[in-house]
């Protein structure tokens, strides 16, 4: 091995060494720390998607829009990390009108009368390089129930569009509807929900 590719090899070898939840890359490619503080949620580019299973023929998709809340993030401890995420419930859409009224109606999310979906951290474990389990309290349709969500982090650094420092992660997680009262057509239409969050966070000035 040519002492260029030595070179080239050990660096590549540094990189994948150091924990890259702390790192974030900038335009350039190269490795920045991830910034302390306090963010706000990014709502224009956050999503909360839903799938459920729809008579076992197909799977349902849908979202909620809208979100906001902050996360409290420390890269160098990563455990006293918290998110607070609301999200309007009758922003929910599946592309179809007729569903999507169906939906917010009484007989299943009710959003005239519960029209907030928020989940709250109650811990945060790091579970690899750039992953952490969430452990928090949902509130759906008027019940609160405790859930864990797995979180990968993207990327950090300043928005090339509006400059503002962002970091993001993706999300997932599962849940049982009829547990939060949800429970019309169980067991035709799915009872197991999936959750897929993209969320994007800018930072707060101090």
């Amino acid at each position: 091995m040519s002492f260029h590719r030595f070179k080239i090899a050990a660096l590549v070898a540094a990189l994948v060494a150091v924990p890259t939840i702390g790192l974030a890359q900038n335009s350039a490619g190269v490795a920045t720390s991830v910034q302390a503080g306090t963010y706000g949620v990014e709502a224009a580019h956050t999503r909360v998607l839903f799938a459920v299973s729809h008579l076992g023929f197909s799977t349902w998709y849908g979202e909620f829009t809208g979100a906001s809340g902050t996360l409290i993030l420390d890269p160098a401890k990563i455990g006293s990390s918290q998110v607070d995420i609301r999200v309007p419930a009758a922003s929910l859409s599946t592309s179809n009108a007729t569903l999507d009224g169906e939906l917010k109606g009484d007989k299943w999310l009710d959003v005239a009368k519960f029209d907030t979906v928020r989940f709250r951290s109650t811990r945060v474990t790091k579970t690899g390089e750039s992953t952490a389990d969430i452990a928090g309290d949902l509130t759906l349709h008027g019940v609160t129930k405790p859930i864990v969500l797995k979180a990968k982090f993207n990327a950090a650094g300043p928005n090339p569009m509006s400059k503002a420092y962002t970091v993001g992660f993706e999300v997932s997680g599962d849940i049982k509807r009829s547990d939060f009262g949800v429970s019309s057509y169980v067991p035709m239409i799915g009872d197991d929900v999936h959750l897929i969050i993209s969320a994007a966070f800018e930072k707060k000035a101090a």
